[in-house]
């Protein structure tokens, strides 16, 4: 059973990443969804005694493949909890000269090219569609583009992240089609959750780690051995980073309406919604 209330701050993220110097009454929280389990449990704690949850997206013992993870019970588990806001930080490859390593970028578009991964709540008899034009919460990411700033974290504001299928890393021939295409980063996992993001009405903001150039430089090759090395430096930075707008969140305004998105986007109308669905969707769309 959910504990409602329990936090409205979500951080979903790397295993590990909980691990921050100042937080407090730390405790382990199950959710059952009707979606299915979560990716692990939900790490429950305080910073500067605000209540967070953090999520390890791939688990704590990085069981699940990008297209594995089950995006919709994440989303579902932080909702049942309370969360409204959801900070999502992720390890990307950069496909700029300028957005070097162990940098930060805090895109504002993304492009899905994944194949075949639920990405909605919606279906099974009743019909959604959410706009996504915008598809990030702007005050949000400005707060954490400025506090990056203030930490002296090297972060760009702006940019489209390129969300391919994986589990592989780019070939050459991808990854210079990409560059051509003017796309900033490239991932594996944050196209799928921002769509769910929306649906599900939270305040959204990607954080992407740079840990490599992709394929298209020729000084370096992507392997997963560079990524581990110098995610330990992003994760140092993304913790420092935490601490600071945790405590700030609470204070910023919302200008984008993110958690009225579903009002007025279903086609179905309410009398004829299955009910079994409905059941299911209830936390999602009220």
């Amino acid at each position: 059973m959910a504990e409602k209330n329990l936090a409205e701050i979500g951080v979903i993220g790397g295993t590990g990443l909980y691990a921050i110097e100042g937080l407090s009454d730390i405790r382990e929280v199950e959710i059952d969804t009707p979606f299915g389990k979560p990716s692990d449990n939900l790490i429950y704690g305080k910073l500067s005694g605000i209540p967070v949850v953090f999520l390890p997206r791939h688990g704590r013992k990085h069981a699940f493949l990008p297209g594995e993870i089950n995006q919709r019970a994440n989303m579902w588990a932080l909702k049942s909890v309370g969360v409204k806001t959801v900070i999502s930080a992720s390890a990307v490859g950069s496909l700029k000269e300028e957005i070097a390593p162990t940098h930060f970028c805090i895109p504002d578009q993304f492009v899905d090219e994944t194949k075949g991964r639920v990405s909605t709540f919606f279906g099974d008899g009743i019909v959604g569609h959410v706009p996504m034009a915008h598809p990030f919460c702007t005050e949000l990411q400005k707060m954490i583009y400025d506090e990056a700033v203030k930490l002296g974290i090297t972060v760009h504001m702006g940019g489209t992240y390129c969300c391919m299928e994986g589990p592989q890393f780019s070939t050459r021939a991808e990854s210079e089609m990409h560059r051509k295409l003017g796309y900033s980063v490239i991932g594996m996992t944050m196209a799928t959750e921002a769509k769910l993001a929306r649906e599900a009405g939270f305040h959204y903001a990607p954080v992407s780690m740079i840990t490599d150039y992709d394929a298209w430089k020729d000084e370096e090759e992507v392997s997963q051995e560079l990524v581990s090395e110098r995610m330990k430096t992003n994760i140092l930075h993304m913790r420092a980073l935490l601490i600071k707008i945790i405590p700030l969140i609470a204070k910023t305004s919302c200008r984008d309406a993110c958690d009225k998105m579903t009002k007025g986007c279903m086609l179905t109308h309410k009398e004829n919604f299955p009910q079994e669905t409905y059941d299911r969707l209830r936390l999602i769309i009220g």
